[in-house]
């Protein structure tokens, strides 16, 4: 009998609480019940700082009655260059595993999670510490002589079971043990309690692995029927569905679903432009504030927010109350000229905002109001803004936001044509966008800015020049409140800056002190 060269090596990373030690003991389980020598070490990571936790099992397929009295003899820890199958609960992790040489295109199969949990190192940093976990999908579709990656996460969670099921199930779906699924799935059942769960959680990861059966083509009349994470998984790219089913359930939650349906709309041009060895990330960060913009801070969405039966259980819990303990809660609230106006309709909105500029009371007629939303009165006076979400398309607000969010976005579109990274750099200006009041007016001013001049105008005309210019145009207007950073950044491409905004003096009276008699 001619006997295999070697064993079957395996390598898993899984952070604590994952299950990783179980996930090994099913493959031994499974590898027991065929009859094959296999062996099992770990080594114990430390919190994401060293990595995380490492599991090598080896299995030698061969029966062990087909041995008769020879043994293979296994190593205790995986070397470089010589990892079969790489498995990672976490996208990082399969970083780490391809920095330290355990993934090599001759020969290892790389089964990695794409969503992400945040070391220390980038929770630390003062801004956006992430790392671009584009970087590590590119290198894993050059670096790995196969790489099965997707959203292990979001499967377990949909299965209410724990990562290293669906784990299991890619680890067996790719064929690349000489385990069948029926052994894989009984060393699941002889576990025991939770069996059921783990089952849903490695069919799904079976199924994502080996690949799915072929599904139907949508039609639009279909489309619109479906919800929105149903139309997510449907349409688009594993890679975006994260982002865009959370993008999709806040517009809904926002508006209704119809507003979910065309938030999708509005993306699905720009994913179709994008591009998989990029890891799709202009469709991922644009849909980011593309969500974020589209469900904007107005008065109706305060008043939602506000009123709903969570946040006074949140507040509760925050404050430890007890079930029998009265609370009470007092919002401070500043409404002025442009909430006011944000919901009526335009023609209404534009003489009143006119009126108020030129009589110079914009900036006085903020009004504050202490408004008690644990008494009747207050909880129905917001309750009352709340229920007129329905007439939100009808609002002055409504109708500026939409026109320029379809001009932002048709910008990133014609940029995807010609360059993803113009287009990527165009998309990131949507975090300019942000806050209400004050904030929310200078940072729209910004982004007008920077759109009139250099992605709409022609100040710029070579579009990698333009990249450069966009980018630190943003970055500068991230960096001061007042634009005066953004105006020097647009000043070296001679355009005129603006000037500075007004800052009225305002002279307060000072109190006369006290007539006080000495006994």
């Amino acid at each position: 009998m001619v006997l295999p060269e070697r064993p079957i090596t395996i390598l898993i990373a899984a952070l604590g609480g994952e299950g990783g030690g179980v996930l090994a003991d099913w493959i031994i389980a499974a590898a027991t019940a065929r009859d094959y020598p296999v062996q099992s070490t770990s080594i114990p990571g430390v919190a994401q700082r060293t990595g995380a936790t490492t599991y090598y099992v080896e299995i030698y397929p061969a029966k062990i009655s087909e041995l008769g009295a020879r043994r293979p003899v296994m190593t205790l820890t995986p070397a470089p260059c010589y990892v079969d199958v790489m498995v990672a609960s976490e996208l990082i992790e399969a970083g780490r595993a391809m920095q330290n040489g355990f993934v090599t295109r001759d020969r290892t199969t790389l089964i990695a999670s794409t969503h992400r949990v945040y070391t220390v190192a980038e929770k630390m940093q003062m801004g956006d510490g992430r790392f671009d976990s584009a970087v590590v999908l590119k290198a894993a579709r050059e670096l790995a002589k196969r790489a099965i990656l997707f959203d292990m996460q979001a499967q377990a969670n949909a299965a209410a079971t724990v990562i290293s099921a669906v784990m299991f199930g890619a680890l067996a779906g790719s064929g690349t043990l000489p385990l069948a699924r029926a052994d894989c799935e009984a060393a699941i059942r002889s576990g025991g309690k939770g069996a059921e769960a783990s089952l849903r959680g490695f069919a799904a990861g079976f199924d994502a692995a080996a690949g799915p059966a072929p599904s139907k083509t949508v039609t639009p009349a279909e489309r619109k029927r479906l919800s929105g994470s149903e139309r997510v998984r449907q349409t688009f790219p594993e890679e975006t569905r994260a982002m865009l089913e959370e993008g999709a359930a806040r517009c809904a939650g926002f508006q209704d679903r119809s507003y979910a349906r065309l938030y999708l709309d509005r993306l699905e041009p720009i994913v179709n432009l994008d591009h998989a060895a990029e890891g799709y990330k202009l469709s991922n960060e644009t849909g980011r504030f593309l969500a974020l913009w589209m469900c904007y801070e107005d008065v109706i969405r305060v008043a939602d927010l506000k009123t709903r039966r969570s946040r006074f259980e949140r507040v509760r819990e925050e404050v430890q109350a007890k079930p029998h303990e009265p609370l009470h809660i007092i919002e401070f609230l500043k409404p002025g000229v442009d909430e006011f106006t944000a919901v009526l309709p335009r023609f209404l909105a534009r003489p009143l905002k006119a009126l108020a500029e030129a009589s110079g009371l914009a900036k006085k007629l903020n009004i504050g109001m202490h408004v008690k939303t644990t008494s009747v009165s207050g909880f129905l006076a917001l309750r009352f803004l709340a229920w007129l979400r329905p007439l939100r398309p009808l609002t002055s607000r409504w109708h500026e936001e939409q026109i320029l969010i379809d001009r932002w976005l048709v910008a990133i579109a014609t940029a995807a044509k010609r360059d993803a990274e113009l287009a990527l750099e165009i998309g990131l200006c949507g975090r300019l966008i942000k806050g209400y009041g004050d904030t929310h007016q200078r940072g729209k001013g910004n982004f007008l800015r920077i759109l009139d001049t250099l992605v709409e105008g022609d100040v710029v005309p070579d579009d990698r020049a333009r990249i450069d210019a966009i980018r630190k145009a943003r970055e500068a207007a991230l960096a001061d409140p007042e634009g005066r950073k953004l105006e020097l950044s647009l000043e070296t491409h001679g355009i005129a800056p603006l000037p500075p905004r007004p800052k009225p003096v305002k002279f307060m009276r000072r109190p006369q002190p006290e007539n006080r008699r000495v006994a």
